[in-house]
């Protein structure tokens, strides 16, 4: 029987290799520069071209031609070719005008967000262009990667030493000083007790669970909680008001679960944590055991305690029915206690920024921070 060419073993590098993986891992890359990878990958591990052929579902002929590609010209040779025809109607700096020009706003004091429709009277009316269709404007946005219409809310810190304080928070996450803890502290408020007026629907085949719109209130509770970031233990209480009497009240639940040692505070800017009257006398009668550390101002992501409510929400309010404060608090508690029979602390890898040039940094599996690579 007659053998057919032998293939040409393909060979790939380290870095190659990594790059086409995560070609392959990649949600929005296009299917055929996915299969190209998946070929060139399974070549180099030997496999055969009637095997790779099967696997990904292609004809031999398809991977004996990528495969000869690979073999001529290296991974390169995966990419497309020019294609003779019709030279672009719209060359390359007009299509860096397009972008920019999406990249303007809408109206000067309004709306951020412009219309394709809108986009296209503009470049006519400035003169980037004689004439555009929508879909080809669309189709030149997609080719920049850009996307005019889509927005993403961020909050800047005004505040002068951000870097600073979010490592000195950093450096207590990563390594309590000996002798002492390292708790993070917040409140959770206005956490509405509400009861569905109906019962749901449960879900079908190809039906979603339905929910009743409306709803019973039956009043709200403030949560303040404390993280061991360390151990991962949570101390919790529920009240019906936030004051300062009340966190007051909890701190020294805290102190009374943390009899000996000195205790690091971290906390946000809220007023009740800046009294600083209030806790100077605290401190004293607690023989000065607590340092109080404060996080940037709007940086509520550096206080490890809003891990925990986040997790809180997601287990205990969303699509919840609380018949009564009594049902609700009794379902937090009851949250609470089940984290402290088995804590588990956070695993915290961010390690704060290079103060000089701002990058931020990233902990290895010891105690010292990993810095970005020159070049990236």
């Amino acid at each position: 029987m007659g053998r057919g060419r032998r293939a040409q073993p393909i060979k790939l590098s380290r870095e190659e290799r990594k790059s086409l993986e995560a070609l392959t891992r990649r949600a929005t890359a296009e299917q055929r520069h996915v299969m190209r990878a998946q070929i060139a990958l399974r070549a180099h591990r030997g496999e055969t071209t009637a095997s790779i052929a099967q696997a990904l579902g292609v004809s031999a002929q398809t991977v004996s031609h990528w495969r000869s590609r690979l073999a001529r010209k290296g991974v390169q040779g995966l990419q497309e070719v020019p294609r003779p025809g019709r030279p672009r109607r719209i060359g390359e700096t007009q299509r860096l005008e397009l972008l920019a020009l999406a990249c303007e706003p809408a109206e000067p004091h309004g709306r951020a967000t412009p219309t394709l429709d809108e986009l296209v009277d503009r470049a006519v009316q400035r003169g980037v262009v004689q004439q555009i269709s929508r879909s080809h404007l669309q189709r030149i946005l997609q080719a920049g990667d850009l996307r005019p219409h889509r927005v993403r809310q961020w909050l800047h810190s005004p505040d002068p030493q951000f870097r600073e304080k979010v490592n000195e928070i950093c450096a207590l996450y990563r390594r309590a000083p000996k002798g002492s803890v390292v708790l993070s502290i917040d409140e959770k408020t206005g956490i509405q007790a509400i009861e569905r007026k109906h019962a749901d629907r449960e879900p079908r085949p190809g039906r979603a669970r339905r929910r009743e719109f409306e709803y019973i209130r039956h009043g709200t509770q403030a949560l303040i909680a404390a993280l061991d970031v360390h151990t991962g233990r949570v101390i919790g209480s529920c009240s019906d008001r936030r004051t300062q009497a009340d966190l007051l009240a909890f701190m020294e639940q805290v102190a009374m679960a943390y009899p000996k040692g000195r205790i690091h505070i971290v906390w946000d800017n809220l007023n009740t944590h800046r009294a600083q009257a209030v806790w100077d006398d605290f401190n004293a009668r607690h023989d000065q055991r607590f340092v109080f550390h404060f996080t940037p101002l709007h940086a509520s992501w550096v206080n490890q305690i809003e891990l925990l409510f986040g997790i809180y929400s997601r287990r205990v309010l969303r699509h919840a029915s609380h018949t009564s404060i009594g049902h609700l608090r009794q379902r937090t508690e009851a949250f609470l206690a089940q984290r402290n029979r088995a804590p588990k602390p956070f695993s915290w890898t961010f390690a704060g920024f290079e103060l000089q040039i701002g990058e931020p940094l990233r902990f290895n599996n010891d105690a010292n921070p990993r810095r970005p690579k020159k070049g990236r």
